[in-house]
């Protein structure tokens, strides 16, 4: 994906113990959208959350395995469109958004060469 550019943010969110053929479903999700050559995938552990699989906030949760996790995915929005159904498939519940996004960077920032090093003339 070359920036910047127009782009589709997807955002998962799961629960930890959340499982796909008996594996983390949001290592799954990763694994998956690497083989599709997606753009990259971050995964981040929240430490509360609130929804419609536990309509009370409930302090246990602090202690528990079972906390939210966000998967967040950014390609283009026809790649997020062919990997909808994939992710669907694997998931028994939870939330999928998308937003439209703009990249303003992409990749790693390119190394200047050394002062000594006879490249840099």
């Amino acid at each position: 994906m070359d920036a910047p550019c127009d782009a589709t943010l997807l955002r998962i969110f799961v629960g930890n113990d959340d499982a796909f053929d008996e594996k983390p479903l949001y290592d799954q999700i990763v694994l998956k959208a690497r083989d599709m050559a997606m753009a990259g995938a971050t995964v981040t552990r929240g430490i509360l959350a609130y929804g419609p699989a536990s309509q009370e906030l409930q302090i246990r949760l602090r202690f528990s395995e079972d906390l939210p996790v966000v998967i967040d995915i950014v390609d283009t929005d026809e790649k997020i469109k062919a990997f909808l159904p994939i992710v669907e498939a694997m998931m028994d519940s939870g939330l999928v958004i998308t937003q439209k996004v703009s990249v303003v960077r992409y990749g790693r920032k390119a190394k200047m060469p050394e002062r000594d090093d006879p490249r840099a003339a």
